[in-house]
């Protein structure tokens, strides 16, 4: 490696670094960044980070890939909060009626809460679930994060497919919204359930940063919850990855949605019904895109070529 390559290495280092210490800080005064604008300003700063070497490509990259990208799911967020005034009342009971059709009287949220959750008390459980609750607002920006530095093309699908299932789940949002088991409980039509994620914020001891546009809730949406985007969320990457993986990164593939599954019912968050609603969405939108993506190119193959290449195939 010559002494431009070693520079150029430290610097990645040192900007790797002071993107850590940028991370700690913001943590400590900020609180833990789960929404969308303060997530793609940490992940293009981290990319910065990993991209001194080739500065153009990041800044074309934030022009023509993020900016589109976070604007699209930022419109999502702001939207997606006013789904609930369209007129139509939340629908409680649906999910309900399809879990004890499959369960029995007793859902699964009030049977985990029965015997797992104590009140007053945090168990390991209480911290794994919550914690995986929350893997979900890092992993698909992430995972859009490394395809976009190291895997571009794969980037492209990975966008489309994260931006059709949020289409999707404000579609059916504002469509059929509905009640998340928690806000049930307190209506009435369920044994009581905890909402164990705003119970274990206390324990954690660290809370959620508020959107850069916005410091209150009124953007929130609770009867957002068919589908559940977290499951949809966490299943794409089994889809999306699968042919590509070997047998144990398919181990980890399946076992993330099936922990967060639990830990959506277990947190009071979503029903059943709400997680195999989101799985099917994300099989739903990845076999689209890859059949978007087969036309497409099927049509590029069968396209007849430009008239200056048709002369130079003639010419050679």
């Amino acid at each position: 490696m010559g002494l431009a390559g070693k520079r150029a290495r430290l610097a990645t280092v040192a900007a790797v670094l002071a993107f850590i210490g940028f991370t700690v800080w913001a943590l400590a005064s900020q609180g833990l960044q789960l929404n969308t604008d303060w997530l793609f300003i940490w992940l293009v700063l981290g990319l910065l980070a990993l991209s001194l070497t080739d500065i153009k490509r990041w800044a074309r990259g934030l022009i023509f890939d993020w900016l589109p990208f976070a604007g699209f799911l930022l419109a999502y967020d702001f939207v997606r909060g006013l789904a609930d005034n369209t007129g139509i009342a939340p629908h409680t009971t649906t999910a309900i009626d399809f879990d004890r059709a499959i369960f029995g009287h007793t859902l699964p949220n009030n049977y985990l809460q029965t015997h797992l959750y104590d009140p007053g008390v945090a168990h390991w459980y209480d911290y794994a679930t919550f914690f995986v609750y929350l893997s979900h607002f890092f992993t698909t920006i992430l995972i859009a994060g490394i395809l976009w530095r190291w895997r571009y093309p794969l980037f492209r699908r990975w966008r489309a497919m994260v931006l059709a299932l949020a289409a999707a789940g404000f579609a059916t949002y504002a469509l059929f919204p509905g009640t998340p088991p928690w806000l049930a409980s307190q209506e009435g039509y369920l044994p009581p359930i905890t909402r164990t994620i705003a119970y274990m914020w206390q324990h954690v001891g660290f809370y959620p940063a508020a959107a850069l546009f916005e410091n209150s809730n009124r953007y929130v949406n609770d009867v957002a919850a068919l589908p559940s985007l977290h499951s949809a969320y966490t299943l794409l990457p089994a889809f999306f990855f699968w042919s590509m993986a070997n047998w144990w990164q398919r181990a980890l593939l399946v076992i993330y949605p099936l922990t967060m599954a639990f830990s959506l019912m277990y947190t009071g968050e979503h029903y059943f019904f709400d997680i195999f609603l989101g799985w099917v969405y994300a099989g739903a939108v990845y076999g689209l895109v890859m059949l978007y993506e087969r036309v497409r190119d099927a049509r590029g193959r069968t396209e007849p070529a430009p008239a200056a290449q048709r002369a130079e195939l003639a010419y050679d």
